[in-house]
Parts: C-alpha cells; sequence; structure tokens
C-alpha cells in the first residue's frame, strides 16, 4: 500500500546523489545537508525497503547488488520525472493549436489585420479559425475561444469584455437615390430591411421616438446568417441595415453607406466578449497567451 507521507522521489534524489558522489559526505555538500542527515536518511530508507543497499565503513563505500539495482532505477525514475516536467513546462511557452469560434465582422475587421503580430509573438501557435454568427456550443465543438456578443446564458463559461459599439443603421447611396430617404422610422415600412436568420438577444429595431420605444420588426424578402454577409448586401444596395458601428466605420467615413434616422436612436449598443469555458483547471498557455492579446489588442468599440 503507498505511504503518502514518504518522499519516495526525494529519497531516490539523495541516494543518487550518495552513490555519484562517492559517499555521504559528497552527497551532504552537494544536496546542502549535513552528513548525519543523508546517512540517517538512507537508514531509514533500507529499513522502509527491508534491504541493505551500501556497504559502508570509516573508509569505503560499496554498492551491495540490490542498491546497484535500486541506483539503476532510481536513476530511470528521476529521468522520467524530469522529463514529464519539462513537457509539461513546454506548455509555458505558447506551443500547439487553437481552436478559435468568431463572427466574420470580428474577424474581417479586428481578428485578421492582427494576425500577423500574434503569429509573430508565438511562432508555435497555430489557430484554427471557424467564423459564424450562430452561438455554439464551446464543449461540444471542442473550442478553445469564442467571439460572442451580448450576456452570456452559461454558467460554465468565464468572459473577457472586448469592448462594445453603438449599433447604427445605414443603406448605400444608391438605394437611397432609388427609395427615398426614410425621415421617421414609421416610413421603414416602405423599405427593405435586412435581417439576420439567426436567433439573436434584440430581433426589433428600437427607436425613441417622443421619449418612448418605437419598434419596427424588419421582414424584408432576404435575411443573412453573418454580419459580413449582411455588410456586403448593404454596399449593393439590396436595403437597409442595422449593424455595429465599427463593421461599417470604414464605410461610413469614404461614403459608400450613409447613416440614416440618426435623431431617433435609442441609443443601445452591442457588447463583444472573448469566452472560455471556464472549469478544469487552468488554461493552456496558448490560450491565456490569446486572451491577453485579445484584450489588449483586439477590442472595439
Amino acid at each position: 500500500m503507498l505511504r503518502p507521507e514518504v518522499n519516495r522521489s526525494g529519497e531516490m534524489q539523495v541516494f543518487v546523489a550518495v552513490v555519484e558522489g562517492g559517499g555521504f559526505s559528497a552527497a551532504a555538500r552537494n544536496l546542502g545537508m549535513s552528513p548525519s542527515a543523508i546517512s540517517k536518511l538512507v537508514s531509514r530508507l533500507e529499513r522502509r525497503l527491508g534491504a541493505r543497499l551500501v556497504q559502508r565503513s570509516t573508509r569505503s563505500f560499496q554498492l551491495t547488488p540490490e542498491g546497484r539495482d535500486f541506483f539503476d532505477r532510481s536513476t530511470a525514475i528521476l529521468a522520467s520525472i524530469e522529463d514529464a516536467e519539462r513537457a509539461a513546462g513546454a506548455a509555458v511557452e505558447a506551443v500547439g493549436r487553437i481552436r478559435l469560434n468568431s463572427s466574420s465582422v470580428y474577424c474581417t475587421h479586428v481578428l485578421n489585420p492582427l494576425l500577423p503580430e500574434f503569429l509573430a509573438l508565438y511562432p508555435g501557435v497555430t489557430l484554427d479559425i471557424a467564423q459564424t454568427d450562430t452561438v455554439i456550443d464551446l464543449l461540444a465543438d471542442h473550442t478553445d475561444v469564442a467571439i460572442r456578443t451580448g450576456p452570456l446564458k452559461s454558467s460554465s463559461l468565464v468572459a473577457r469584455k472586448l469592448g462594445e459599439t453603438p449599433i447604427v443603421i445605414v443603406a448605400s447611396p444608391a438605394y437611397l437615390e432609388r427609395t427615398g430617404v426614410p425621415r421617421h422610422p414609421a416610413e421603414l415600412g416602405g423599405h427593405t430591411l435586412l435581417r439576420f436568420s439567426y436567433t439573436r438577444r434584440v430581433r426589433d429595431w428600437p427607436f425613441l421616438v417622443d421619449g418612448q420605444i418605437f419598434s419596427v420588426t424588419p421582414a424584408g424578402a432576404v435575411q443573412v446568417n453573418d454580419g459580413e454577409g449582411m455588410r456586403q448586401l448593404a454596399l449593393a444596395g439590396v436595403g437597409i441595415v442595422r449593424m455595429s458601428a465599427f463593421t461599417v466605420a470604414d464605410d461610413i467615413a469614404a461614403g459608400r453607406l450613409l447613416p440614416i434616422l440618426e435623431a431617433y436612436s435609442a441609443g443601445d449598443r452591442e457588447e463583444f466578449y472573448a469566452v472560455h469555458v471556464g472549469q478544469g483547471g487552468p488554461l493552456p498557455s496558448r490560450v491565456r497567451a490569446l486572451l491577453e492579446f485579445l484584450a489588449e489588442r483586439g477590442r472595439v468599440g
């Protein structure tokens, strides 16, 4: 039966030091212990094993056959322990594959431009990126990190906020020239409103009219399952879209998309988080490196 109070690896380390040093005094100097402490430890080891390991006198030190066998086995075991610790410690260097799940707009406008910098910092890391706006089960999908918006529903997930962004209503100049610019949220009923096909926390488009929330339900003929696809449709003049401001900021600045109904903005914002499973012990260094990088360089808003 195992005896937890016995430090077997420590005993092996001392015994190996005695053999390699050729005696108790040399081992004591190498280990920073007294010769008497070394002698007592070896005697205690022999009593526990029920075998004499060394023949010793004031002038000689010689291994018994049992001692030679124990020395060989101890040396191999200590080497295996060192190899195991070295392998575990390699994780500190942030190596290995990271499975990342993210919305297409975050990848396009935030993550992708930063990838060269991240990979240069951590050359031992490989990234497996899946782009989808659909909420996934991180455990079932074997995902290390996911970029999500809005509050978390699962208590098993840990989130690190990456910022927040206003929501804007935009359309292309070509679309507005063709259909006219809506001046009031009530006029949106005569327009093509592009909507997302996946379940969202807020399905209706909220506006603030005379101090009250005025909601419009998008019911256009076109629906999309990802934000970047929605942006492309807006640029093509298909209809009006409601999106995170950071995804269309460059388009607005360049005049490719025009904000509308700004005076009726409800002031709602979309929060972005990097989430990971919080159970199961410390995070691998590669995952921790990505989370810290995103918290510093991958912020939105």
